[in-house]
C-alpha cells in the first residue's frame, strides 16, 4: 500500500496525518492503542522521521494523538478536538499548551525598538514620537505553527528586556524581573481571513480563516502595560468563556 505519493502536490506529512487520521476514524487505531513506532511509521511511508514527526504533531495538535515520553504514541480521541483557551484570567500561551501535553516552541521572528502605529500608541497610553519595544514570536506546538503574536511594550518599564530570553514566558519575565503585577486585561476576538505574510508564517493559504486577538494588559495601577495582537490559526483553536446568571432587566 502506498501512502505517500511523491507527484502529490500536498505536503508529504499532510499526506501522512489524512491516512493516519482516516485509519483512526475507521477503526484501524482505536481510542486508547498505541500506534506503531515512529522508525516503524517512517519505513511504511517511506519518508524521514522528521517528516513523520511533522505528520504526528498534525494530529497532537488536533487531539487526536498524545505522546508519551518513552512508551509511544497513542490515539486520545476518533475525532479532532480543537486546543481551548480559556478567557477567565490573564495566562501563558505555552503554559496553557503545555496543560494539553502538547510541546511548545517559540521562535523569535524580530525584535527591537520602533515607533508605533498610533492604535498601538494609544492604547499604551504614549506620548506622540515615543518609541515601543516590540517582539514578533511564532509559537509552535509539536512543531506545528499555532500563533503568530506581536507584542508592544513602553521602553520606560521594561528597559532592559531585549537582552534577555523571549523565547519563554515573557509574563514570568514581566513578573519576577520587573515587578509588575498583571492585574486586568481587555480582550477584543474577531474572525479575519489572513494575508500572505501571516498565512507563510502560520502555514496556511491566503485569506484562510483565522481568529484575531488584541488585548491590553494592565498593571496594579492601572497603566497600560502591554498591548498583544495574535493570530491563532481557525482550524487548530476555540476559546472558552464562562458565563454568570441572566438577570432579568426591569
Amino acid at each position: 500500500m502506498k501512502i505517500v505519493d511523491p507527484n502529490n502536490p500536498i505536503p508529504k506529512y499532510l499526506q501522512i496525518s489524512s491516512w493516519l487520521r482516516e485509519s483512526i476514524l475507521l477503526g484501524r487505531y482505536e481510542t486508547g492503542e498505541k500506534i506503531p513506532s515512529e522508525i516503524e511509521l517512517a519505513q511504511m511511508c517511506d519518508v524521514s522521521r522528521n517528516t513523520l514527526r511533522q505528520a504526528i504533531g498534525e494530529l497532537t495538535a488536533k487531539g487526536m494523538l498524545r505522546k508519551a515520553k518513552g512508551l509511544g504514541t497513542f490515539v486520545t480521541a476518533s475525532e479532532p478536538v480543537a486546543l481551548r483557551r480559556k478567557l477567565d484570567r490573564i495566562s501563558s500561551f505555552g503554559q496553557e499548551l503545555n496543560k494539553t501535553g502538547v510541546l511548545e516552541k517559540t521562535r523569535i521572528l524580530k525584535k527591537g525598538y520602533e515607533l508605533p502605529s498610533k492604535h498601538v500608541e494609544r492604547n499604551l497610553a504614549l506620548n506622540a514620537g515615543s518609541r515601543v519595544i516590540a517582539v514578533k514570536r511564532l509559537r509552535t506546538g509539536d512543531d506545528i505553527p499555532l500563533i503568530y503574536e506581536e507584542t508592544y511594550l513602553p521602553v520606560d518599564i521594561f528597559d532592559g528586556i531585549l537582552d534577555m530570553d523571549l523565547t519563554g514566558s515573557m509574563y514570568e519575565i514581566f513578573t519576577r524581573k520587573y515587578s509588575v503585577a498583571l492585574t486586568r486585561c481587555e480582550q477584543v476576538i474577531r474572525a479575519v481571513n489572513i494575508n500572505q505574510k501571516i498565512a507563510g508564517l502560520l502555514g496556511l493559504h491566503v485569506n484562510s480563516a483565522a481568529l484575531y486577538m488584541e488585548s491590553v494588559t494592565y498593571n496594579d495601577r492601572n497603566i497600560p502595560v502591554e498591548v498583544l495582537c495574535c493570530y491563532f490559526r481557525g482550524d487548530k483553536y476555540g476559546f472558552e468563556v464562562e458565563l454568570g446568571r441572566y438577570h432579568l432587566t426591569q
